[in-house]
């Protein structure tokens, strides 16, 4: 399977190249404006993913793309109803991809979640050939490649920071980090989390959902990341119910905490469903931080670097 893995990388290298504002060199825009839905196939798996390019984007400009991965149980067209991403995208001007989980859910590593863990699927490959796969439809800056999640998804974030190298920034929701990592680039990391959520404990003890995530506390996760980063010591700021921990780090990337007082396990500032909150048994999202627009001022702030 990592043969194959190797196979899409390099897919995933040659698009991005192609991506480059080139006029020798950049495809054809063929993205279709507003929503789109497609499929590609992976590890001789048929998947899916949708699209959302705003009606106003350039065409032929390389411009950047955000990757949304959706939560357990979720799907990517939940992910697109929920976030408010498509309408970011509308105000910031870049593409959004929507993958979708085998079975709701993603492989993130330590045997997690769901059928995609434990049959080792490779989401990793399945998100690099995402990316390719836009970078075919319209020029996308490789420098300007973005990946965001929401738990099960937030894990996934962390294992693309881990295992790829086509992100210049990451921002996990509700989430931490599974498996081994090493030895991962330096990448920016903005960590968004609710101090009373019971799935995924910020303090790392075992989580209440149905997958049991027991992993490392969210502070230790994020020391990691500074050590890779060589970043300074944490300037906090506190807001409210909002407190930020934000470190600067070596080429200009920087890991920020933000740790929202009181929230559960949800995306804050997403649009509330009831009936999902209590079939799933989730808390209502807080209001004291819209997460969409913090996330893409953070990645707008945070090109791959050049160096």
């Amino acid at each position: 399977m990592r043969a194959l893995a190797g196979v899409a990388v390099l897919a995933v290298a040659v698009s991005l190249t192609a991506c480059q504002p080139r006029h020798d060199a950049a495809p054809a825009d063929r993205l279709a404006r507003g929503s789109s839905s497609h499929s590609i196939t992976v590890d001789d798996r048929e998947r899916t993913f949708g699209l959302y390019a705003p009606r106003s984007l350039p065409s032929g400009s390389a411009v950047p793309l955000v990757v949304m991965l959706h939560g357990g149980f979720g799907t990517g067209a939940q992910a697109q109803e929920a976030y408010g991403w498509d309408e970011e995208a509308d105000r910031g001007g870049f593409v959004v991809a929507y993958p979708d989980g085998l079975n709701r859910a993603w492989a993130v590593g330590a045997g997690c979640c769901g059928q995609p863990g434990r049959q080792a699927v490779d989401d990793v490959a399945f998100v690099e050939a995402v990316v390719a796969a836009v970078g075919r439809l319209t020029p996308i800056d490789p420098a300007r490649v973005y990946a965001t999640g929401m738990s099960n998804g937030a894990l996934l974030s962390y294992r693309l920071a881990c295992d790829s190298r086509l992100f210049a920034a990451i921002a996990p929701v509700a989430g931490t980090q599974l498996g081994d990592c090493a030895p991962p680039a330096p990448v920016s990391v903005l960590h968004v989390h609710g101090g009373a959520d019971a799935n995924v404990a910020f303090d790392g003890s075992p989580g209440a959902g149905v997958a049991k995530i027991d992993g490392p506390p969210v502070p230790e996760v994020l020391a990691g990341w500074r050590a890779i980063g060589e970043c300074g010591e944490p300037v906090v700021t506190v807001d409210g119910e909002v407190t930020t921990s934000s470190s600067q780090c070596a080429n200009g990337r920087e890991v920020e905490l933000v740790l929202v007082a009181g929230a559960g396990h949800q995306w804050p500032g997403s649009r509330p469903k009831t009936a999902v909150e209590k079939l799933l048994g989730l808390d209502p999202p807080s209001d004291a931080l819209d997460a969409t627009a913090v996330i893409w001022r953070f990645f707008a702030a945070h090109p791959r670097p050049a160096v």
